[in-house]
């Protein structure tokens, strides 16, 4: 369809879109909207599943370790969460994958575990993110993951076996128990296969079994990878595996080879006290708790969109019309009105008021 052409029915089928439309005929039949069918559904451990999913014509293809903003409607509202693609991007048929857990009290994972069927559509963002292999490659790489942070370093391993890479890789992931690691029979078999791949599993509520016990210890990588200080070491897990990893690289002069990706959002520490003013959502009016601005929304009984609630994927953007906001990870002032400010990590400072 040409620009012409396509103008024309947008135009005509104001103010729904064409999407709105062709939708009634197919949901994956779209001209502007990115959407994702699911093809495939398998669990890899009891608290876990894995989605395959066959994008519209406008997926662009990603990077391993990239991630990419998942849109799912349960109980007749949107949720919009951020995934990170485990398949290599390499892939042949132009399928990604998603191996999502199911946490307490999270919507869209536990609705996808549970209720996640093929045919099932999504909605779907381009992939976004930093957290890349770099070109060319590293000579020596150790990827090293805890818990769901498997996926994006899982990505990257699968990419590199596909692209024949012969140099050193060293996959160390954490783990409670071994029933916890997901996609194990594939990490198994891909380090039988490839002389130049080490699997090291390492857990931390198991006694037996696996190739180390406990929490991450620097001893460990000296028995992983006894030469991760010449190596681009990439990490993605929980927070005190992210802590413990960055200050040993940084005790040992190697944070610049060190690349990491957090997958839950960190802990604001978003001071309260003496918070003054109101904050107006539209036409909903709140006294100012001094959290964030999604927080009090949230707390408001609204429900805006947002997927990471960490500041990475801006779907929580909106306008601020008026007043001035801090944001909790920087503590930049933000005093302009009408722009755009991110609820999750933005905390009001007095009066505020955001087009919501």
């Amino acid at each position: 369809m040409n620009t012409r052409a396509l103008k024309v029915l947008e135009a005509l089928a104001t103010p729904h879109g064409v999407d709105r439309y062709l939708e009634l005929v197919h949901p994956m039949l779209t001209v502007r909207e990115l959407r994702a069918s699911v093809t495939d559904v398998r669990h890899p451990t009891e608290e876990s599943v894995t989605l395959t999913l066959r994008p519209t014509r406008q997926w662009r293809g990603f990077r391993a370790g990239q991630f990419v903003q998942v849109a799912v409607e349960v109980d007749g509202v949107r949720f919009t969460r951020c995934y990170s693609p485990c398949s290599s991007e390499l892939r042949s048929d132009g399928r990604i994958e998603l191996t999502v857990k199911a946490h307490d009290g999270g919507v869209v994972s536990r609705y996808l575990k549970d209720h996640a069927r093929p045919g099932l559509v999504l909605g779907l963002a381009q992939a976004d993110g930093t957290f890349t292999l770099p070109t060319p490659r590293p000579e020596k790489v150790l990827l090293i993951s805890g818990g769901s942070g498997i996926t994006p370093v899982l990505a990257m391993l699968r990419t590199l076996v596909d692209e024949g890479h012969r140099g050193e890789i060293a996959f160390v992931h954490f783990a409670r128990t071994e029933r916890d690691v997901p996609h194990l029979d594939e990490l198994r078999a891909i380090a039988k296969r490839h002389g130049n791949v080490r699997l090291v599993l390492a857990y931390t509520r198991q006694d037996i079994g696996g190739d180390m016990h406990g929490r991450f210890h620097e001893t460990q990588l000296a028995d992983a990878a006894p030469w991760y200080a010449d190596a681009e070491t990439f990490l993605c897990g929980p927070a005190d595996l992210m802590t413990a990893v960055r200050e040993h690289y940084a005790a040992k002069g190697l944070d610049a080879a060190l690349h990491t990706e957090e997958f839950t959002p960190p802990v604001l520490a978003v001071p309260t006290e003496g918070a003054t003013g109101a904050v107006t959502f539209g036409d909903v009016v709140v006294d100012n708790s001094g959290a964030t601005l999604l927080e009090q929304a949230e707390a408001a009984g609204l429900t805006p969109e947002y997927g990471c609630r960490m500041g990475i994927c801006f779907s929580c953007t909106k306008v601020k019309t008026a007043g001035c906001t801090r944001n909790v990870l920087t503590g930049d002032l933000h005093t302009e009105s009408d722009t755009e400010i991110q609820l999750c990590i933005s905390a009001p400072i007095g009066d505020v008021a955001i087009a919501i």
